[in-house]
């Protein structure tokens, strides 16, 4: 097995950068994942963030946390858990409305230091997208444009923590499956491993690497992408020891935005090629909610239903 793609978004300012954006190129075609250093995002904050982070799960999640696995009787499972997740997690909204001020039991300067780190991921977010275009053949921009619905894009952040779990191989930290939406830059603890993806039917181990931001691709971009892109299974195996912080900010589409091949990306020439569906993205949201941890080929199926029963017309938005 090759090893998991770590880029050095440095090497993109120099005469490495052919090279680092077919390293690029290679991750979305072949992996769906990979991992950046040198991404420009202080490490002080990242720090601080990490440590607000841990100290709010401590103080104002863990009891909740121990109190639910008391309630569901998990401590003493006997077989496979398949309904539940071994996980803590809150959601902060960051596009297009912040909500950040209305989360309870969060200090001042957690949702300053928040704040701003997911100011400089929506940044990073979208330079990642102007790359994804560059390696396409797609004209700059292109990305972030599809996304943008009546209120531009929507962004928000899963706050996680994945306590020791006295029975990881019955109960997961998370279940696989994968992301419905865009691109998702995940800040993860770098001592507490627990993140996998599947590669050529195997589960691969995405490294923890300190103030390193791991990147993935949602289902959206490999629509976008005809496929060329995919989203990949990935999970999250709980630990006998350690508590495992993760932070996943997601970038997607606006609710409104219609999604669909990019018409440069799909092949004049090739009549039988399979051709991905057109449709809402909240359309699509409100089906991944009901099935996020089955296989994403009927949810693309579905919307291809939906498309036809819509008839060749635009897809209406509002």
């Amino acid at each position: 097995m090759e090893s998991f793609p770590v880029i050095n978004m440095e090497t993109l300012n120099g005469e490495k950068r052919a090279i680092t954006m077919e390293k690029i190129k290679d991750a979305c075609e072949n992996w769906g994942f990979f991992e950046i250093v040198n991404h420009g995002i202080p490490h002080e904050l990242m720090d601080t963030v990490e440590k607000l982070t841990k100290g709010h799960y401590k103080t104002c999640m863990e009891q909740r946390f121990r109190e639910l696995v008391a309630s569901r009787g998990l401590e003493g499972v006997d077989s496979e858990v398949t309904d539940i997740d071994w996980e803590s997690t809150f959601f902060i909204r960051h596009l297009p409305d912040s909500n950040i001020s209305q989360i309870p039991d969060l200090e001042d300067s957690y949702r300053a230091a928040m704040k701003e780190f997911v100011g400089r991921l929506e940044k990073l977010a979208e330079d990642l997208l102007d790359l994804f275009c560059e390696n396409l053949g797609l004209e700059k921009g292109y990305l972030k444009k599809a996304f943008y619905g009546a209120r531009g894009p929507t962004f928000g952040t899963k706050v996680s923590n994945y306590p020791p779990c006295p029975k990881p191989e019955l109960i997961k930290g998370l279940r696989a499956h994968t992301d419905a939406g865009g691109i998702i830059l995940l800040f993860q603890d770098d001592k507490v491993s627990g993140l996998q993806l599947l590669k050529d039917d195997q589960w691969v181990d995405v490294p923890p690497m300190r103030h390193s931001i791991v990147i993935n691709l949602g289902d959206q971009l490999e629509v976008i992408t005809n496929g060329k892109y995919k989203s990949v299974l990935h999970r999250v195996v709980a630990q006998t020891d350690g508590n495992r912080m993760s932070i996943a900010s997601f970038y997607n589409p606006g609710r409104d935005a219609v999604i669909y091949p990019a018409p440069e990306l799909v092949e004049k020439e090739a009549a039988d090629e399979e051709v991905y569906p057109k449709f809402v993205f909240e359309d699509y949201m409100k089906l991944y909610t009901e099935v996020k941890f089955q296989p994403k080929e009927p949810r693309f199926e579905a919307m291809k239903a939906m498309e036809a029963s819509h008839g060749s017309g635009p897809i209406a938005t509002a």
